[in-house]
């Protein structure tokens, strides 16, 4: 999971970070085994204050994507790879991995880790979010059940 300091911490209705880490950690708790590797990857890896400009870009029509776009960012600029090394670091080289980000999953196996499931997170859109979970599935082809 990636830092959402707005979503994890001050439960923004903007994005589905906060409801995603709280699913999984449901999810691994009923489970009764797993872990959630927390990575300082605001924002999509822009940081909290390019994030906080990217939101003014949205609030003055743009989507998450075109937002970063416009900051001189690309859609997406995480890397895998601190987490992959944590998970390796722990003896897992097989997981069942809870995301609904194809770029998280090739992120990983890139790294070496096998993928031998991979459990998405439904979260139910609201009003808030509609336009921010529309655009992750649309234009960053995550595997959300939205119209």
């Amino acid at each position: 999971h990636s830092i959402c300091h707005t979503g994890d911490i001050f439960g923004s209705q903007r994005c589905d970070c906060g409801s995603q880490l709280h699913e999984a950690m449901k999810l691994i708790d009923e489970t009764g085994k797993g872990v959630i590797v927390y990575l300082n990857q605001e924002g999509r890896g822009i940081g909290l204050m390019n994030k906080m400009r990217a939101y003014k870009l949205q609030e003055e029509g743009m989507d998450t994507v075109d937002a970063n776009l416009c900051l001189g960012f690309k859609a997406d600029e995480r890397d895998y790879g601190i987490g992959a090394q944590i998970i390796r670091d722990m003896g897992a080289t097989k997981i069942r991995l809870i995301s609904n980000n194809p770029k998280k999953r090739s992120g990983l196996e890139g790294y070496g880790i096998q993928i031998v499931d991979t459990i998405p997170i439904v979260i139910e859109p609201t009003k808030h979010n509609e336009r921010y979970l529309k655009t992750k599935k649309e234009r960053m082809g995550h595997n959300l059940p939205i119209e």
